[in-house]
């Protein structure tokens, strides 16, 4: 990439804090309190970016786990490549070097009356003068011959969200015997990462193809077609992994049989050694209970200006859990951009000036093919005030052909995203 061109992407993801700084602010003492739920790319970037653009702000930020565990790249720990401790990372730089206040443990509800964040207990409150929910998604799973969802997981791991479930995931294809059949169920979109199933599935093939040659992967995809990188990943389907990989479109699964590991389709059962079935997604529970979707909606709708939820004030919305613009991802690199043009916004707000009104967004999304063969997709977005949603800007977006160089930038994509969120 030429220095120009990088100096032109980060003068677009941090274009929109520009002209803001400290003046007065409303709160306890004379401070305004920012109160981030949700430790994830967007929930953590938030509480960083605000810190680091008016230190007079404080942030509290609620997560209720101690790590933060990377979906992005998780895949390649499901194939061997990456052991789990490579993708999880602490927070303790956001209190030490930023200041801000960590409370591990959940939200429960918000009074958005009294501006009132209600934790587990019911008891403990925070108030807060800006709210930012970063829930990320919910799985909202059918009902499958009376099994429950705890009961479903201990067997048939999502690995959707990266921690325990990757690595029983990973632990059942090691233990799978050669000539074994890999289900990979995909629900309808939007879900969070639209190549990520995809990616999974070169990614099990790759270590099936070194370890076990005679076994199988075979996609049931609820949707018409493959959702991103079509061509490239149909390429490296037919090429790499010849014979391995079957796709099935509007395959959307009606029933899981566990006791016989068999996943049921409207137009026929498929028998299984290993099943992954990723779950129909939603706005986590939280924004979904204080009201922040609306009506039978399954995400939040917001102003893409300061991503301020359009049905409760005060209420900032980030990441995954959005109703999102036509072609805008929901995806690390996504949820990790809101998070700046949301704080920002609440800097400019809490200081009396006016937020901006251009904002722009990037997003790169990198698949692993192989061990070492990569493809991506990018894409640069601007604000249309017309529809008051982001859109990608004409001859601003592109794909690339599966190389290893790709490789060394995928990896140096997901260092500087993880420091760029925690460090």
């Amino acid at each position: 990439m030429r220095k120009s061109r990088r100096n032109f992407l980060k003068s677009v993801v941090l274009g929109s804090s520009l002209g803001y700084m400290p003046r007065y602010v409303k709160g306890k003492g004379n401070r305004a309190r920012v109160v981030v739920v949700g430790g994830g790319f967007a929930g953590a970037t938030a509480a960083k970016y605000i810190r680091m653009w008016d230190p007079s702000i404080e942030v509290t930020l609620v997560e209720k786990n101690k790590t933060f565990v990377s979906c992005p790249m998780s895949n390649r720990v499901i194939s061997g490549v990456w052991d789990l401790n490579r993708i999880t990372k602490n927070y303790s730089n956001l209190s030490e070097k930023y200041g801000i206040e960590l409370c591990f443990d959940e939200a429960l509800d918000v009074d958005s009356v009294k501006r009132e964040l209600v934790l587990s207990d019911g008891k403990t409150k925070l108030g807060y003068d800006r709210l930012i929910l970063a829930p990320g998604v919910e799985f909202a799973y059918p009902e499958f011959s009376g099994v429950s969802e705890s009961e479903i997981q201990k067997v048939i791991p999502h690995a959707w969200r990266a921690g325990p479930q990757t690595l029983l995931l990973r632990r059942q294809i090691k233990a799978m015997k050669d000539g074994g059949v890999v289900v990979i169920s995909i629900p309808l979109a939007p879900y969070r990462c639209p190549p990520g199933p995809y990616e999974r599935a070169c990614q099990i093939a790759y270590y099936l193809k070194q370890d076990k040659p005679k076994s199988k992967v075979i996609i049931l995809d609820a949707n018409e077609n493959i959702q991103s990188k079509k061509k490239l990943f149909k390429k490296a389907w037919d090429v790499m992994y010849e014979g391995m990989i079957e796709y099935v479109p509007m395959a959307g699964v009606v029933d899981i049989d566990l006791p016989n590991m068999t996943v049921k389709l409207d137009f026929e059962d498929v028998r299984a050694d290993v099943v992954n079935f990723i779950p129909p997604q939603e706005a986590g529970f939280l924004a979904r209970k204080i009201g922040l979707t609306p009506k039978k909606g399954k995400w939040c709708d917001v102003n893409f200006l300061t991503y301020e939820s359009n049905l409760v004030p005060n209420v900032h919305v980030i990441g995954d859990a959005i109703t999102a613009s036509p072609k805008m991802p929901k995806s690390g690199h996504m949820a990790n951009q809101h998070a700046k043009v949301c704080a920002a916004a609440i800097c400019a707000t809490l200081n009396g000036y006016n937020v901006n009104s251009k904002p722009m967004l990037t997003n790169t999304c990198y698949s692993f093919l192989d061990h070492r063969n990569v493809i991506h997709v990018s894409a640069v977005y601007a604000y249309d005030p017309l529809k008051n949603s982001m859109a990608i800007i004409e001859g601003a977006s592109g794909i690339s052909e599966a190389n290893t160089l790709e490789a060394v930038y995928a990896e140096g994509w997901a260092e500087n995203i993880w420091a760029d969120t925690l460090a």
